[in-house]
């Protein structure tokens, strides 16, 4: 019976997370990370991170397989900005080891604050491109929510990359996802449709998590590592099968939330991400302070 209480509850954290990343192209491990450390069902934050990044790469196939197809995630900008953004995870993993934890987190923080605050202030600004044949950063994709074809051309993708080289970093430094910095990134600086940044993101988040969940397969972090003493209790002794719950969870759940963010406008979606950039800082700040 408490075997079945914990996969059922794995799979409801999936679902919720899986709808969260599916709507704003960010990662779970917001809400992964601390729900597995807090009811005891992973043993290290090791562990958690383990999990999440499962869980991150089944939402992020999951939102993929409806958005691609929609137009909405960009292959080809994702790809290229993921060049850059795992060369930022190394920078970030090599310079976090000098830095103290509270000085990282403070920094993410402030970034999301700001970040938040010109995705409100600032009004979306998309350039249409000029008529005639296309250049090769121009794309298209069909809001439903008006019922119209979106054209948009993507700009300043150099400095765009060089910044997500930041965002890479700070993501590998504060083990927070780093869609909370590249979505705003893509829809402020290289004016990307609020709706065409965060389906990219998706996309892109689910290439990062794949090579750290890999990672931490070969370490044996998920086959020989000691499990809580939760899991001992109902039985287990792996974290391959609530990988696999977490999985199935975020899964299904990044399905109906692709679904909901392309009903959704751009403007609703847009206030709504600001929102969650906010609590998010406000729950890193108040985590580094020892209240959560």
């Amino acid at each position: 019976m408490e075997l079945a209480i914990i996969m059922i509850g794995l799979v409801v954290l999936g679902l919720c997370s899986g709808i969260f990343g599916a709507l704003f192209g960010l990662g779970g491990g917001v809400i992964f990370v601390p729900i597995l450390l807090l009811s005891g069902i992973a043993a290290t934050a090791t562990q958690a991170v383990a999990m999440s990044l499962v869980g991150i790469i089944a939402g992020s196939v999951g939102a993929s397989t409806v958005l691609i197809a929609k137009g909405l995630s960009n292959v080809r900008l994702g790809l290229l900005l993921e060049i850059t953004t795992c060369i930022g995870a190394i920078i970030g993993a090599i310079i976090a080891t000098y830095l103290e934890s509270w000085m990282l987190t403070v920094l993410f923080s402030a970034i999301m604050i700001y970040s938040g605050f010109r995705m409100i202030v600032n009004p979306e600004r998309t350039v249409e491109p000029a008529t005639g044949e296309d250049s090769p950063m121009t794309f298209r994709y069909k809001d439903e929510s008006v019922g119209e074809d979106v054209r948009y051309e993507v700009q300043n993708v150099r400095s765009g990359m060089g910044i997500c080289t930041f965002a890479g970093a700070i993501s590998s430094m504060t083990g927070v996802g780093g869609g909370a910095i590249k979505v705003p990134l893509m829809n402020i600086h290289m004016h990307i449709p609020m709706k065409a940044a965060s389906s990219t993101s998706s996309f892109m988040i689910g290439v990062t998590a794949f090579s750290g969940a890999i990672t931490y397969f070969f370490a044996g972090v998920f086959t020989d590592s000691a499990v809580s003493p939760l899991l001992t209790g109902a039985g287990l002794d792996s974290l391959l099968p609530c990988a696999a719950c977490l999985a199935f969870g975020a899964f299904c759940g990044s399905l109906a939330g692709a679904r909901l963010a392309r009903r959704i406008p751009s403007s609703h979606l847009r206030k709504y991400f600001s929102v969650v950039l906010f609590v998010m800082a406000v729950l890193v700040l108040l985590q580094t302070g020892g209240v959560i």
